[in-house]
């Protein structure tokens, strides 16, 4: 839990562009959220590699996310079970399901189609906070922090020093 969080930390202080791991936050969330074997996640892995996206920020939280999916399942559940049961949309899932292309992305499972549909309408808020988030604590914390004394003496020490040579 400790290294997780050096590394959180790590991260934040880096000269990786907010963008780059707020976006990376954000493919996380839709990774973590959804069941892993799928073709979603493929694409959402291949976009990943070929995007301008941090890859430590993304396994990072996709670990993260993957852990809260466990509180968020059931809502997942049942957002997926409405939908399959929608009387409206019975004949796009029919559709779907007749189809060899949609049916090897599985959304007749209701937990699948739930948490895409979830992660889905979370994508956009969670890149936007992730990046005001990332940005304030660039802009205070991190300079606040690295005015403290403390600070100064840790940086100033020959340990410091070598942690910094060894962590490059």
């Amino acid at each position: 839990m400790l290294s997780a969080m050096a590394k959180l930390l790590k991260l934040l202080n880096s000269e990786a562009s907010p963008a780059q791991i707020s976006w990376a936050f954000a493919f996380a969330m839709f990774v973590g959220f959804t069941p892993f074997l799928g073709l979603h996640n493929l694409i959402v892995v291949f976009l990943v590699c070929i995007t301008r996206v941090n890859f430590s920020a993304f396994f990072l939280a996709t670990a993260f996310f993957s852990l809260l999916a466990y509180g968020v399942d059931a809502l997942s559940i049942s957002v997926g079970q409405s939908l399959l049961e929608s009387a409206n949309l019975e004949s796009l899932w029919t559709s779907m399901y007749q189809s060899d292309m949609w049916r090897a992305f599985m959304f007749n499972h209701t937990l699948l189609l739930g948490s895409v549909v979830v992660s889905l309408a979370l994508f956009i808020p969670v890149l936007v906070l992730s990046q005001f988030l990332i940005v304030n604590y660039r802009e205070r914390f991190m300079r606040w922090f690295a005015t403290l004394r403390i600070t100064q003496l840790v940086k100033a020490s020959k340990f410091f020093t070598v942690y910094e040579t060894l962590g490059a």
